[in-house]
């Protein structure tokens, strides 16, 4: 009695390794645009390793070189569009920690406190920076929109320091030494 079992199923590293091949010939040349994109196609749509083996199958094997050079070309591509997101993010406002002997310092919409924020998503007593010691901490007053430290929305009392990204509502600093 002979087995015969069915095709081992695609998974998405076995699609992804095709179209990443895919791709690498076509920018070394070996595949017109037309190809690319019609084998692209079909590996979307392949169900089987089989199907995604084909696609692949009639390319000549890569040289150590040219494999190389896509190599490298892929690196600095991804580099450069890292950089490019990093260079259209939004710059933050600075927020210097007090340098006076007060040990709270208050954050929120209210005329009372020693940051007024005119933003509609700050509470009008959001938050507090507090100096014990040689630290300071950021702590919320149970605001509506939360304060968050490095983009985790806090839910007590946190360390802060130079560098830290601190939110409250929609309003975002970057602390800065005194």
């Amino acid at each position: 009695m002979s087995s015969t079992y069915p095709p081992v199923r695609a998974s998405d590293g076995d699609r992804d390794r095709a179209i990443s091949e895919l791709r690498d010939r076509a920018v070394e040349g070996q595949l017109s645009h037309e190809t690319f994109v019609g084998r692209i196609d079909m590996a979307l749509r392949a169900r089987h390793r089989g199907e995604l083996d084909q696609l692949v199958a009639d390319l000549p094997p890569r040289g150590r070189f040219s494999r190389f050079v896509t190599d490298k070309v892929g690196k600095v591509s991804e580099f450069v569009g890292r950089v490019a997101s990093a260079w259209r993010k939004p710059r933050l406002q600075r927020l210097a920690l007090p340098s006076d002997t007060r040990t709270v310092f208050s954050i929120g919409r209210a005329p009372t406190c020693d940051l007024v924020l005119g933003d509609l998503t700050v509470s009008r007593r959001h938050a507090e920076l507090r100096h014990e010691g040689e630290s300071w901490l950021v702590v919320d007053l149970g605001s509506m929109n939360g304060t968050r430290l490095n983009g985790w929305r806090l839910l007590g009392p946190a360390l802060i320091r130079p560098g830290d990204e601190i939110s409250f509502g929609d309003s975002s600093f970057v602390l800065a030494g005194r």
